[in-house]
């Protein structure tokens, strides 16, 4: 879909969408298309249940004083609540709908009511930003749709009194998009075409852009000892991979932030195999290591002034006949030994060395994990909110500003010594699980935290309910949402980008 921004000009076909605020106060243009349709707008509005609220569309056919083949009334809600996350939701709801007509072109008439908070060239751009996250489709092995079944819009347009401040302002935007998109893309790959030496060569890919990316087999990682990781991987034919990706954007020196992320890339559970019903699914186990590949190319497309660090543990959990098995005892970078007893819980120990080797190389400030690891987490928060641990209260109140200016939510979960003790082992320094249903979420945290070095600032973003959705969203489809992209994006923006 093709995104442009032009002086305001009626259209000669397609849809004209109009914007009306709450309590049906009509805009500018749809006062005008009132006054020269006879009141058909407002004869309209007389006959349904539109109110002007954020959620709400309203298609008149044909109106009289316009040549476009139909008017759609947009509800922008209370002018003073229209803020960024509203204005996505607008357009991208304007897109689901223009697709399920088969409409083809969209022009979108942009007027930001008095009393809000974003004028009208923010606006413009947010709403053209959140239709180009909604227009995101994974099609590419649907070889038998008919044309009716497949996305139609293929151009929209942003009409505005200054189309190039709306331009200046969308053009970041469409970078966080892409990246969006293409961790998207990522995570709704089978897992017989993402696998860790596939994942690693997309990674790869963000060197166009500026990105030092380098990639660890198993054999450096061996030298490295990293048991942890390797023991995960050893049941695959498919060799364990770690990638390491830098974007240096600051012009001074600097400690970087560093993006851990887990990335199985496919999880059948190992020894302690999962139940079939529903594993299919597991090929989404890699939405943290998607998040933070999406992350770094959206920071070095957009030209971030900042020092971040991406390392992600790439990995299949197979059970074969080299498969780890439960009792192993593994070895990790950090020298802790780790007494293995359910293969299933197996992202910690691809963190645990993906986050000293990032620690031991780089002496980040700031680390941040991202991982799809307990089921628990849904039990605890659903699909509505990731769990966040950390050890810095700053650290999580930055997190937390930056889901909310994202709609990318989390939700603060504990760390405390009792919850720790649970996870020391009578044969080993620690082990994975602890042994207990209760509280399953904390004790990986617990887990993790044994890993953080002195001195850094450390956060856990258990993703488990949010890397993938079961319904579609205002401005995410069904399926893959790239959880993290958006949220990590903000969180240096607003917190660590030189000035």
């Amino acid at each position: 879909m093709k995104i442009a921004f032009a002086k305001p000009e009626l259209p000669a076909q397609g849809t004209l969408v109009a914007v009306v605020a709450e309590q049906r106060k009509l805009g500018q243009l749809a006062t005008q298309i009132d006054k020269s349709g006879k009141g058909a707008v407002t004869r309209a509005l007389g006959a349904s249940r539109f109110k002007g609220n954020a959620d709400e569309l309203l298609t008149i056919l044909a109106p009289a004083g316009i040549e476009a083949d139909r008017l759609v009334l947009a509800g922008l809600g209370n002018p003073e609540k229209l803020d960024n996350l509203v204005a996505q939701a607008i357009g991208g709801r304007i897109v689901a709908a223009s697709n399920g007509v088969g409409e083809k072109e969209v022009t979108i008439q942009v007027e930001s009511p008095a009393g809000s908070p974003l004028s009208e060239a923010a606006l413009a751009a947010q709403i053209a930003y959140g239709a180009n996250l909604r227009a995101y489709r994974f099609d590419k092995y649907k070889t038998k749709e008919k044309p009716e079944q497949k996305p139609s819009v293929k151009k929209l347009t942003i009409l505005t009194s200054d189309p190039a401040a709306a331009k200046k302002l969308y053009e970041p935007l469409d970078k966080i998009a892409e990246a969006v998109n293409f961790s998207r893309d990522l995570v709704s790959e089978p897992g017989n075409v993402i696998y860790p030496a596939s994942l690693a060569e997309q990674a790869r890919s963000l060197k166009a852009l500026g990105v030092e990316v380098e990639v660890l087999g198993e054999a450096a990682m061996k030298k490295l000892g990293m048991g942890a990781l390797l023991g995960v991987g050893q049941g695959s034919d498919r060799e364990s991979q770690l990638v390491v990706m830098r974007w240096n954007g600051a012009k001074n020196s600097k400690q970087p932030v560093a993006f851990i992320g887990k990335g199985v890339t496919f999880d059948t559970g190992g020894i302690s195999l999962k139940p079939g019903a529903g594993m299919e699914d597991m090929k989404w186990d890699m939405g943290g290591s998607a998040a933070v590949i999406g992350a770094m190319r959206a920071l070095a497309a957009r030209k971030a002034k900042a020092n971040v660090v991406g390392v992600v543990g790439l990995v299949e959990n197979m059970p074969d006949g080299k498969a780890q098995r439960p009792g192993d005892i593994v070895t990790s970078m950090s020298g802790q030994t780790i007494e293995v007893l359910n293969t299933d819980a197996e992202g910690r120990l691809v963190l645990a060395d993906a986050m000293w080797y990032a620690q031991e190389n780089f002496k980040p400030h700031t680390m941040i994990d991202l991982a799809t690891l307990t089921g628990a987490i849904l039990i605890a928060l659903g699909n509505h909110q990731a769990g966040m641990f950390s050890n810095d209260d700053k650290l999580a109140e930055q997190l937390s500003a930056a889901g909310k200016a994202t709609g990318e939510l989390l939700w603060r979960m504990p760390l405390a010594p009792a919850y720790d003790r649970l996870m020391d082992s009578p044969a080993a320094d620690m082990k994975n699980i602890s042994g207990s249903r209760n509280a399953g979420s904390v004790t990986a945290a617990q887990f993790l935290q044994r890993f953080v070095q002195k001195g850094v600032n450390w956060a856990h973003l258990d993703i488990a309910g949010m890397a993938w959705g079961d319904k579609d969203q205002p401005t995410c489809p069904k399926g893959a949402t790239a959880f993290g992209v958006r949220l990590l994006d903000n969180l240096i923006a607003t917190n660590f980008e030189e000035k």
